[in-house]
């Protein structure tokens, strides 16, 4: 009896440490952001371009999974960006741009890609596995050899 009666007590004890082991979602996270770091990108917290879309965007996170572009020489690059709304991409902005050839075909559960002077990325709430980090790495190194 005073086995069980210390083996409860150890249990109540340890109980809240369970608060700490990192849940199946978090975990999955930490899988998808160390293949995007293997396969040469960035990952931040940012808004989605353009402000009709917030409430597209849920109560997930939006990443941006982004790839440093080289800097560019004299002219800056423009700031681009397109939203995925309803199976077609809109430019976002004042001046409208044309999709990138790379992401003409793109099939992946993204929302938005943009392009600044220092990158190029695309916006998602992480609802995939590490083989479409791996495809999200492949269409922006595409992209990446694309921009002047």
């Amino acid at each position: 009896m005073n086995y069980l009666l210390i083996a409860f007590a150890l249990l109540v004890a340890l109980a809240p440490l369970t608060h700490f082991l990192p849940s199946k979602r978090q975990r999955l996270q930490v899988k998808l952001r160390e293949t995007a770091a293997l396969n040469g990108l960035f990952v931040e917290f940012r808004e989605l371009p353009g402000a009709v879309v917030k409430a597209h965007a849920g109560s997930s996170d939006v990443i941006y999974y982004g790839l440093r572009l080289r800097p560019s020489r004299g002219k800056g690059r423009r700031r681009c960006a397109w939203l995925l709304r309803d199976s077609c991409w809109q430019s976002v902005g004042a001046t409208r741009e044309p999709l990138p050839a790379a992401l003409q075909d793109c099939r992946l559960p993204i929302l938005a890609a943009s392009v600044h002077e220092d990158s190029c990325g695309l916006y998602w709430q992480e609802s995939g596995d590490g083989a479409t980090v791996e495809h999200m790495a492949a269409i922006l190194k595409d992209w990446a050899q694309q921009i002047p």
